[in-house]
């Protein structure tokens, strides 16, 4: 009875643990068991999934030669089996004649023979290939590793399939663009980007049209915000003037000669002298589609002078430090004129759980199909769930980790000592008064107002 008692107590605590938290589940019991099951089957494995190669003809003329039994085929060599907190990195010697494709389309059936959650492949070096497997759900209760590889403008905001993390590297990718239904986690993905790059020295700027019930309460930590399509037009155009003098101290200090060193010439603000650089600013704007729209002759003519405003933004603001990240629930050539020769100038490309094909199509149908037909299958209770690709056609599935709107406050608060001012901007510096009057209901104000 004892016995029983004692088994069901660690079923118990194994349960619980695998529950609260599943990377210590998988290094004290499913790592050990993964491993062990890969080493034990691999040769076999690899036979079945057609992953080996015939003897050579040396080999096979000695067995003849020699009267002896013919040679087996040949299996890949195993160079290092390296455990993660998620699972396992398996990298493999190819055999000659075999090539990184055959491993990465067989991955499906490594997963069911190795019973691992998911297999991932890729080419390290010529002749090698690298099988990233995980042992648990990573993307079921997404827990961000407790040190990251964060540096400024490089920040970590979601978790990938295959266990790893995936950075916002916005020196490596400027602009990118972040499309979702409603519910699907697009806010909770911008809240994520605000709260990792609030204690970094950036400046933040913001568009939001709903009123800015999205970017008002971080607004802390934003040197502008503006919350309406005539602000928005205003803010853009500052940072046009903000653009305008960065390039023009660039091209002061580049004194191209003969005499001056090659590490000395720069074309944008990195290679300047410290004292110079300006701080770079992240431009956020929530729901594009608001800005795009319009109702009369006079509305037309301010959209646009926005769009075209976000299109020269896109098109020269890396170098001068400005980077964009627009969101939306729908991007593409109905929006407008102009809307199609701005997506082009966003590379990275975000899009959470849509609705229809055709969304997906607006974001993927222009540089990878694959990441297209994934987006459309994220389920609908898995909010957070993303596909993030970029122009080179790459994709990953990812998740955000969820962020609450009191979170990413706090987080603002904290760091709002760090906000700074840009004078281009002045005209739009959020207003951090609280307002201590009491308000009405909703129905009520709109009862008034009738």
């Amino acid at each position: 009875m004892n016995t029983i008692l004692i088994a069901a107590v660690i079923a118990g605590g194994l349960a619980l643990l695998r529950w609260l938290r599943p990377a210590w589940f998988w290094l004290c019991l499913g790592l050990p068991l993964a491993a062990a099951r890969v080493l034990i089957r691999y040769g076999s494995v690899m036979e079945a999934c057609g992953l080996t190669v015939p003897p050579s003809r040396m080999r096979l003329a000695v067995a003849r030669a020699t009267r002896t039994e013919v040679p087996s085929s040949r299996v890949p060599r195993i160079i290092r089996l390296t455990p993660t907190r998620t699972g396992l990195v398996l990298r493999i010697k190819m055999r000659p004649g075999q090539d990184a494709f055959d491993f990465i389309a067989s991955s499906d059936r490594l997963r069911h023979s190795f019973k691992m959650q998911g297999v991932t492949g890729r080419e390290v070096k010529a002749g090698v290939v690298e099988l990233r497997m995980t042992g648990y759900d990573v993307l079921k209760r997404v827990q961000m590793p407790a040190k990251t590889e964060t540096k400024t403008l490089r920040i970590p905001v979601s978790l990938r399939e295959d266990g790893a993390i995936h950075y916002r590297d916005y020196r490596e990718v400027p602009h990118s663009l972040n499309i979702g239904a409603t519910q699907s986690g697009k806010s909770v993905y911008q809240r994520r980007l605000v709260s990792e790059l609030a204690p970094q020295p950036v400046a933040l700027v913001g568009i939001d049209c709903k009123n800015g019930v999205e970017l008002a309460p971080l607004a802390r930590r934003f040197s502008a915000l503006a919350c309406n399509p005539d602000d928005a037009l205003g803010l853009l155009d500052g940072l046009l003037d903000r653009m305008e003098v960065i390039y023009e101290i660039i091209r002061r200090e580049q004194r191209i000669s003969s005499d001056v060193p090659d590490a000395e010439i720069t074309a944008d603000i990195w290679g300047l002298p410290e004292h110079l650089q300006p701080t770079p600013v992240v431009l956020l704007v929530d729901e594009v589609a608001e800005l795009a729209l319009f109702a009369s002759k006079k509305e037309e003519k301010r959209r646009d002078a926005i769009v075209t405003a976000l299109v020269r933004l896109a098109q020269l603001g890396r170098a001068a430090g400005i980077y964009v990240e627009i969101c939306g629930q729908r991007f593409g050539a109905d929006l407008g004129n102009g809307i199609t020769l701005l997506r082009s100038q966003l590379t990275g490309r975000v899009s959470h759980r849509v609705n229809d094909e055709a969304s997906a199509r607006m974001v993927f149908g222009d540089i990878s199909p694959d990441a297209m037909g994934a987006t459309v299958q994220i389920p609908t209770d898995r909010p957070g769930t993303a596909v993030a690709a970029e122009s080179s056609g790459g994709w990953v599935l990812t998740r955000t980790p969820y962020t609450t709107l009191r979170q990413a406050v706090n987080t603002c608060n904290r760091h709002a000592d760090l906000t700074p001012e840009l004078p281009e901007l002045a005209d739009w510096r959020p207003d951090l008064r609280i307002s201590l009057v009491k308000t009405a209901p909703a129905d009520e104000l709109m009862s008034r107002a009738a």
